[in-house]
């Protein structure tokens, strides 16, 4: 990490980062929130500012695989590691939990739902057939001020039950819609 001060006095840092699978520098204060590195620097705004205090979950991202919350989290703690965020979930599209999230139309408001799709995708790369005991300790702590819990339950079981094959079906389905000038259901 080179610290070099920057013309309004304050300490600017170059960092490393590997983010959605591509490497990126970045030139900013050690202490900067990832959140802001993602949002204002790397301009993936996809991840959402909740409450800055790592308590709701909207800034749930992944590092190394494991969900964390980036509003609390310093830029320089997550230096050199691989972050993922709801922009790189889906390798080829969407994500299986994506498709999930539109087919049991679980989002009201939408602005915690990256923060609990990120959630939900850390527990099932760890758990493939999570128990709703599992899937309730993995989902604590994201807030979702529209009370979409039991949808967003339904979506996980619905990633679950469905084979590999056809959630791929599913979103390949969907693509055809949109390019066709549907929506989604």
């Amino acid at each position: 990490m080179l610290v070099q001060i920057n013309s309004t006095g304050t300490d600017m840092a170059d960092f490393t980062l590997r983010v959605n699978g591509s490497e990126k520098k970045v030139s900013v204060p050690p202490e900067t929130p990832l959140l802001w590195v993602l949002r204002d620097t790397l301009e993936l705004t996809g991840t959402k500012f909740g409450c800055g205090a790592g308590l709701c979950g909207a800034c749930t991202v992944h590092v190394e695989g494991n969900p964390v919350r980036s509003c609390s989290t310093p830029v320089s703690q997550v230096a050199g590691e691989s972050v993922t965020t709801i922009e790189g979930l889906g390798a080829n599209g969407l994500h299986a939990l994506q498709l999930a999230w539109i087919a049991e139309e679980v989002p009201q408001c939408g602005y915690c739902q990256t923060g609990q799709i990120m959630a939900a995708a850390a527990l099932l790369a760890k758990t493939q057939n999570p128990t709703d005991d599992q899937i309730t300790q993995a989902m604590n702590g994201n807030l979702c001020r529209c009370g979409t819990y039991e949808r967003i339950r339904k979506a996980i079981h619905r990633v679950i039950d469905t084979p590999k094959h056809e959630n791929k079906q599913i979103a390949e389905n969907w693509r055809d819609e949109l390019k066709a000038g549907g929506g989604a259901r």
